[in-house]
């Protein structure tokens, strides 16, 4: 199976498909569509593993592009939508676009014109406003292009906090994997309503939110982004039953839904970030259904770890990993460190990338062995259950102690005057780092550096208590509400 063939597999042509500003697309139409851009590509002269870019917001047209794009043969490269001009030019160069699907709301921000698209190697725009679908549907019959499931279909750029980001090769295989395996998992299928309000450029997204539900023949409902209280509308009246999220839209929920609220919605998914054990119990206990934690990264297609979604949830756990995948827990020699201990954790499966695009020595350290090396710190308890320690990167050695960020944030976050919280390594003299936290207090509330200090105090050693704190209004995060702990670490 390949990924364009997933859509009216198991739904009949009627079936809905998507919804999107209170408009319904069948599956019937889905597949049509995504056939009509498949020729579009063809005729602006699209051959096989030719690269096609798409910047866009969340909306039809991009699982148009995303799918019709792979059905003529090429490899997509979804686009942050937070990019500069600067970024975007460097990843169209260094993945050898030829064509960029880009929303008109894009470029007029952007401030992109005509003529810059030869500069950057590209030979076509194709602009998403009004007329772009009707352009496709009138486009000539393409050809049928021979695909297997081995073949690379996207590039999927890193976010590059360790340098220029790299393109993750993925396959139809990798992503179709990883979406069996959530399906063995569930029992979600043809009756389901999945709200996507995150980016459809992002893995988590891609994957949860637009390939399974269409592996189910589910409907998706599209929204261009997560507006606290449009999603909140969109949740209690639209029939949403499944929902995909990062820990900061559960946090905001919790605060402001009513118990109750949530009629129709049965299960709600966690990853991108990790989730704190607070707001978990805290959503699940005024909401009274399963918030699932999860793990995963784009090099893995993305999900590698989910709790159960029948059976025993751990609070701060991401869970065991899913059915075909094989995780381990390593030392800085690639040596298994005893159940209990900190290590990294590798993953390796049908999931996995085949590396980074032109990277060769790059794709080598992180499949070192034949097993992806992810950067995330975990450990596993007697159960079998993963914990996120902390990303590799980010972990504070502080006058040869090891000091892990996220075991500091779970604790602010318990506080009752702290809304949110994060924890970064500063650079000191003598001890070579300190630890500082930026707090975010909830609406309302007066918190002080020593009043938080005494209350971590009774809860962490001494060495892990931050010395520096700074009070913000708010946390810079990227699309996903991912907190960007580059920019903190920069500003610190």
């Amino acid at each position: 199976m390949l990924l364009w063939q997933l859509p009216g597999r198991q739904a009949g042509k009627n079936h809905p498909a998507l919804v999107y500003h209170n408009r319904t697309t069948t599956y019937g139409e889905l597949i049509e569509r995504i056939g009509a851009y498949s020729n579009l590509f063809h005729s602006l002269g699209l051959q096989p593993g030719e690269r096609i870019a798409i910047c866009a917001p969340n909306c039809p047209e991009f699982i148009y592009s995303y799918l019709g794009g792979i059905q003529g043969g090429g490899i997509v490269v979804p686009l942050n939508l937070m990019l500069t001009r600067e970024e975007i030019a460097f990843i169209i160069r260094d993945s050898g676009c030829s064509i960029l699907v880009i929303h008109r709301a894009i470029i007029d921000r952007l401030g992109l014109k005509p003529q810059e698209g030869a500069a950057l190697g590209l030979q076509h725009l194709v602009v998403i406003d009004g007329t772009t679908t009707a352009r496709a549907l009138a486009a000539p019959p393409a050809p049928p292009i021979s695909t297997t499931e081995e073949e690379v279909c996207a590039f999927l750029y890193t976010s590059g906090t360790t340098g220029r980001p790299k393109g993750a090769m993925l396959s139809h295989r990798n992503f179709l994997a990883d979406i069996e395996a959530m399906d063995a998992v569930s029992d979600l299928g043809q009756e389901d309503n999945f709200l996507c309000v995150l980016p459809m450029f992002h893995s988590f997204a891609w994957t949860t939110s637009v390939l399974l539900p269409l592996y189910l023949g589910s409907t998706i409902t599209i929204k261009e982004s997560f507006q606290p209280k449009d999603t909140l509308i969109t949740l209690a009246e639209e029939g949403i039953t499944v929902f995909c999220g990062v820990p900061s839209m559960y946090a905001i929920l919790w605060r402001l839904a009513e118990k109750g609220q949530f009629k129709t919605l049965k299960l709600a998914i966690s990853g991108g970030a990790p989730l704190a054990a607070e707001i978990q119990r805290g959503f699940e206990a005024k909401f009274a259904f399963p918030l699932v934690e999860g793990y995963g990264l784009s090099e893995a297609a993305p999900v590698v770890c989910l709790n159960p979604l029948d059976g025993v949830r751990k609070p701060g756990s991401i869970g065991l990993p899913l059915p075909g995948m094989e995780v381990r827990v390593v030392d800085d020699s690639d040596r298994d460190v005893p159940r209990g201990e900190v290590g990294e954790l590798i993953v390796r499966g049908p999931n996995v990338m085949a590396g980074y695009y032109n990277q060769p020595e790059e794709t080598a350290v992180a499949l070192r062995g034949g097993w992806l090396h992810t950067g995330d710190l975990v450990r596993q308890d007697e159960d079998g259950y993963f914990y996120v320690v902390d990303r590799k990167k980010d972990m504070i050695i502080l006058g040869g102690f090891n000091v892990y960020p996220r075991e500091v944030e779970e604790v602010l976050l318990t506080h009752p005057d702290v809304l949110e919280a994060a924890v970064v390594g500063v650079g000191d003299p003598v001890k070579g780092e300190t630890v500082k936290a930026f707090i975010v207090p909830k609406e309302g509330a007066t918190v002080e550096r020593r009043q938080l200090q005494e209350f971590l105090r009774e809860h962490l050693a001494v060495y892990k208590i931050p010395r520096l704190f700074e009070f913000v209004p708010e946390l810079p995060k990227g699309p996903t509400g991912k907190i960007m702990k580059k920019l903190l670490k920069e500003r610190a």
